[in-house]
């Protein structure tokens, strides 16, 4: 038996577009790249400031929002307290 040579290089090499073509593409793939990863970068960047900017504004409405649930917790229990301090009294 004669074994056969599988190499396809010639049979390709009419479909495959030349070298200088291929690595011009490449490169062109490859700036393009670079291009999006930038803007993603300056994109990622503003939004992370956004985010800090929006924890400090949440951590101060957290502290508003929580005097206000202590006094109306106060206000309710003191209001518990001299109704059954005055319910005592009869």
């Amino acid at each position: 038996m004669e074994s056969k040579s599988l190499d396809l290089t010639e049979e390709l090499s009419d479909t495959l577009p030349p070298r200088d073509e291929a690595m011009a593409a490449a490169l062109r793939a490859l700036q393009a790249i670079a291009k999006h990863e930038k803007e993603c970068g300056q994109r990622w960047g503003e939004a992370h400031a956004e985010m800090k900017l929006i924890r400090q504004q949440l951590g101060i409405h957290s502290r508003r929002w929580e005097r206000l649930a202590w006094l109306v917790i106060g206000t309710m229990t003191a209001g518990v307290v001299a109704v059954v301090v005055q319910s005592l009294k009869f």
